[in-house]
């Protein structure tokens, strides 16, 4: 490997110094892109604004919509709301159903974790993910294909009772419009349990069929960009990598075991789940994410793990990295990044009160397949470069014969340069992403900006959780070695 540069963590984690593993990764088409050539993306994005739309009205009228269905609210007292089409009588149901309910106290910390966890949602948008691995759970072990994210913090899988009647309650399967405000998309088709494609015909979990199983008694739900999940939580054996290779096995690890998913899990047939590779800081329910855990039974030699990502162009399902543990949201601080003539210094930047934001908090992402940053900052990258930003498809396009330009990003004093080229990826039909997506202003606690694959392929990430550093090599298909 070439010389490794360390990036001091903004997150500080105290881990104790504790094999060599490996996770063989799997480049997918992304769910977008699949969407997109077949020509469903259009439907599927109304569908997917339309519900968050619905969603977004109940949070003005109830602070905690996400409890209504937990509360029992009866279907009688909204059965009379017909025309669920009008946005004035839409407003009237959500007062009503508000009115209906005892006003609910939330404790400080409460409204912050909920504040945190409505900030992370940009970062845990999943329709560009490109890659995948698997992980067993269980003895005998059970097979699933998860996004493996560094990013989040939690491992979750379908249940055996995903999407069958009793799981989401009467009130989600009674009510067609509340339901698709307040309740996951599998609560909202039906209630039979016979259905073959229920949760999207995934994988599911068989605790019945684990010898190692124990039941944890407590439930879950966990929000991302694309989308929800929620269920329980049960304890098992969960391996990272493959039947018959050398997995790291961690044993008595908490995990989520989904029985209603969103719209978005459902449809993405190539992920069965998502494992969070992150701090527990981020976790839901404080749950210990899997390889903190095995940092804690001391199964690695040192707490570390490694990621590399291949470029592969359009083929997919062939192997597109790894992960090797033992030779996580991981934040960093950048100064400046620079495309082509185009200059953004952290140093004239600041936030809606006046405080300066540099360093530019950032994190490296592998749930990410392109690199988000201010939206002023991505546009006049991308005049730089020569793409322009597609309203209907959420996406810059450039021409795919555009010579573009370099992105040099300076941490720490050091510079990490992505090659224009990295930057254009082919989107079939003769169209070429420009691998940037602009995200909102950073609050405090979202990242300012997110590198995603296209840095990851360019640099080695050695993520070192005993001494809260991150180091970058540039990968050796990077460097023509």
């Amino acid at each position: 490997m070439s010389t490794l540069r360390w990036v001091v963590l903004l997150v500080l984690l105290g881990v104790a110094a504790a094999a060599v593993h490996r996770t063989t990764l799997t480049k997918i088409e992304s769910f977008r892109h699949r969407l997109m050539r077949t020509g469903q993306w259009a439907a599927y994005k109304q569908r997917r604004d339309a519900l968050r739309a619905k969603r977004q009205l109940f949070k003005q009228f109830h602070p905690d919509h996400h409890k209504l269905n937990k509360l029992g609210v009866p279907a009688q007292k909204v059965e009379n709301f017909l025309d669920f089409e009008d946005h004035d009588h839409v407003a009237h149901v959500a007062r009503k159903v508000h009115k209906a309910q005892k006003p609910l106290k939330i404790h400080a910390q409460a409204r912050k974790h909920a504040i945190l966890a409505t900030t992370s949602q940009n970062v845990n948008d999943y329709e560009d993910v490109e890659y995948v691995g698997n992980i067993t759970i269980g003895t005998p072990e059970q097979t699933f294909q998860v996004i493996m994210d560094t990013g989040s913090s939690n491992l979750w899988i379908p249940d055996m009772k995903c999407g069958t009647n009793g799981t989401c309650g009467s009130f989600c399967y009674d009510n067609a419009f509340l339901c698709e405000a307040l309740c996951l998309t599998s609560c909202c088709q039906s209630n039979e349990t016979t259905s073959p494609q229920r949760c999207g015909g995934k994988h599911f979990f068989d605790s019945s069929k684990s010898s190692s199983y124990v039941a944890n008694g407590k439930t879950f739900s966990v929000q991302y960009g694309t989308g929800s999940c929620e269920g329980f939580l049960g304890v098992d054996t969960v391996r990272l990598g493959d039947k018959g290779t050398n997995q790291l096995v961690i044993p008595t690890t908490t995990f989520g075991q989904a029985t209603a998913i969103d719209s978005f899990f459902e449809q993405d047939s190539d992920i069965d789940g998502i494992i969070g590779m992150a701090f527990q800081s981020l976790a839901e329910d404080n749950v210990v994410p899997p390889l903190i855990n095995a940092i804690n039974q001391h199964l690695l030699d040192e707490p570390l793990f490694t990621v590399t990502l291949f470029e592969k162009g359009m083929q997919d399902n062939v192997p597109g990295g790894v992960f090797t543990y033992g030779a996580t949201y991981f934040q960093y601080g950048i100064d400046q990044i620079v495309v082509g003539s185009s200059e953004h210094d952290c140093t004239t930047d600041y936030d809606q009160y006046g405080n300066q934001l540099c360093p530019w908090t950032t994190i490296s992402d592998t749930g990410t397949s392109f690199i988000g940053g201010p939206q002023a900052s991505t546009d006049d990258f991308a005049d730089e470069a020569g793409a322009s930003w597609d309203e209907d498809d959420e996406v810059y396009y450039i021409d795919c014969n555009a010579k573009g330009a370099d992105m040099v990003i300076t941490i720490s004093g050091t510079k990490y340069t992505i090659p224009a080229k990295e930057l254009i990826v082919n989107a079939g039909n003769g169209k070429c992403y420009w691998a940037f997506f602009p995200m909102g202003e950073s609050d405090g606690f979202a990242p300012n900006w997110i590198f995603g694959d296209p840095f990851i392929r360019q640099y080695c990430h050695v993520f070192d959780l005993g001494e809260s550093r991150i180091g970058f090599a540039p990968a050796k298909a990077a460097a023509g070695k």
